[in-house]
């Protein structure tokens, strides 16, 4: 079943003050939806000042906000999540992302909304000894996923999938590689990788790659999935796959820098790792070396978007102009001087 956003219907977008949500945000409104957008108490609201949208204070682990913020609603774009590849208490991340994603679903269900586009995460698929580029048909298993955030995108993604199947739960589901661009806030463990290449604070890499996209592409690909895409199915929407060597020249040439040239083996790193988490379980600073995160550098974590390029009509520009876009914001917003 196809849909069409009327001008006016109204779409609640949950964390829509965030990196990826504000670009999701933006782009329905741009399309004439009404949006209401869900923040958190405590989240910082700049990425919605200049945006027509109405802003309603709830939390995925508060249930009655949710079906408060649902009352009217026609449309649900879910794309609130604790991105983080560390937590000094894990079982938050899982609490916000795997439960707070199955409350969401069952207050949605219970209201009547009409569709639901679920951003889930390329973290959600299998890369281990895949041999080219990973498409959807390779889902992880919860048991193999490396680290809590991987884990409970892995399970929550399963969550929707089974609603959608024995309840009816009206979803298509989306996973976003790695999003880069303006307006990331926060920033993202990847917007962090960028500002301190930037900086001039990354003199060295190890052997890994990832799939970058700019932000407003995916947030895009969102509406296209609301549109075309099939209920219970996933989509990947991706750009281009490129070693972490090559982000990093890109970052330090758009930066009047010069481009790290010291390729690390990672075992010498994980001591740093474990002092680094040990120090941030003190302070309560998440950490800029993570364990995890070095288990993941093990893959390329290389993926394509045939199937939403396909079905959806997806397409994503060159990842250098989500770079440029993303240090530009950067530099305006004052976290580069």
């Amino acid at each position: 079943m196809k849909a069409a956003l009327q001008a006016g219907d109204r779409v609640l977008v949950t964390g829509a003050s965030g990196f990826l949500g504000s670009a999701v945000a933006r782009a329905l409104v741009a399309r004439g939806a009404e949006v209401r957008a869900l923040v958190r108490p405590t989240s910082p609201r700049d990425n919605l000042a200049d945006l027509a949208c109405e802003i309603v204070a709830g939390d995925l682990t508060d249930r009655p906000s949710l079906g408060t913020a649902l009352q009217g609603v026609r449309y649900l774009f879910h794309v609130a999540a604790d991105y983080r590849f560390w937590a000094r208490d894990p079982s938050v991340i899982l609490r916000v992302n795997v439960e707070g994603t199955r409350t969401l679903m069952q207050e949605a269900l219970a209201a009547g909304v009409e569709r639901v586009v679920y951003t889930s995460s390329v973290a959600a698929l299998k890369v281990a000894g895949a041999t080219k580029p990973v498409d959807e048909s390779a889902p992880l298993s919860p048991d193999e996923a490396i680290g809590t955030y991987k884990r409970s995108k892995t399970l929550a993604e399963r969550a929707v999938e089974a609603m959608a199947q024995r309840d009816r739960l009206p979803a298509v589901i989306v996973n976003p590689t790695t999003p880069i661009g303006p307006r990331d806030i926060k920033p993202t463990p990847t917007g962090r990788i960028l500002l301190d290449a930037a900086r001039g604070r990354i003199p060295a890499f190890v052997d890994t790659g990832l799939n970058f996209a700019h932000v407003d592409d995916i947030a895009e690909g969102h509406l296209l999935a609301f549109e075309r895409g099939r209920i219970g199915e996933r989509y990947i929407l991706g750009g281009e796959n490129v070693p972490l060597r090559k982000l990093l020249a890109t970052i330090a040439d758009a930066a009047g820098r010069r481009a790290p040239r010291i390729r690390l083996p990672r075992a010498p790193l994980f001591p740093l790792a474990y002092g680094a988490e040990a120090f941030a379980r003190i302070t309560g600073k998440e950490p800029l070396l993570t364990v995890d995160a070095l288990r993941m550098s093990r893959y390329h974590m290389f993926f394509t978007s045939a199937k939403a390029e396909r079905e959806l009509g997806y397409r994503a520009r060159a990842y250098q102009e989500g770079v440029i876009d993303a240090l530009a914001w950067f530099r305006k917003a004052g976290y580069l001087t």
